[in-house]
């Protein structure tokens, strides 16, 4: 196939309105936007959520909470996720991101007690829930918070 032989598909593209070219176009004179009004001005509408001067919906609604700037978000880890490691073995973020556990490190990462783990290993994460420090214990394993 050569440049010369390339065609959109048919149907794929069509021809731009081409509005206020005599009357017999259809679009001649007020070029399909009615008679006066707002709407037939140049930039004659609304912003979004405009309710012709009524008080408009969102600001009848009270505001709520705000956007804590130093939140810090944990890209989770559940113990299900652990049973790929050999028993024995230490597993750190680094390891987590070589494996394919974490794709973004974020704040860091937490283990969560979500399923069950069934081999014994040394865990190096930033954060541990309660419940998932408990069941890396049971399983003869150490959990340390980096």
């Amino acid at each position: 196939m050569k440049l010369h032989e390339l065609h959109s598909a048919e149907g794929s593209r069509r021809n731009r309105k081409r509005v206020g070219r005599g009357t017999s176009s259809g679009y001649g004179k007020t070029s399909g936007r009615g008679q006066k009004g707002q709407l037939a001005r140049q930039g004659g509408h609304t912003r979004l959520g405009f309710e012709g001067g009524q008080m408009p919906l969102f600001r009848t609604m009270p505001k709520r909470g705000f956007k804590n700037i130093n939140r810090k978000e944990y890209a989770i880890v559940n113990l299900d996720d652990l049973n790929k490691f050999n028993d024995g073995s230490e597993v750190t973020v680094e390891t987590l991101k070589e494996n394919g556990l974490v794709k973004k490190e974020l704040s860091g990462v937490k283990l969560l007690g979500n399923g069950e783990l069934k081999v014994k290993l040394t865990v190096k994460v930033n954060k541990v829930s309660a419940a998932a420090k408990k069941a890396v214990e049971a399983a003869g394993g150490t959990v340390e918070v980096i």
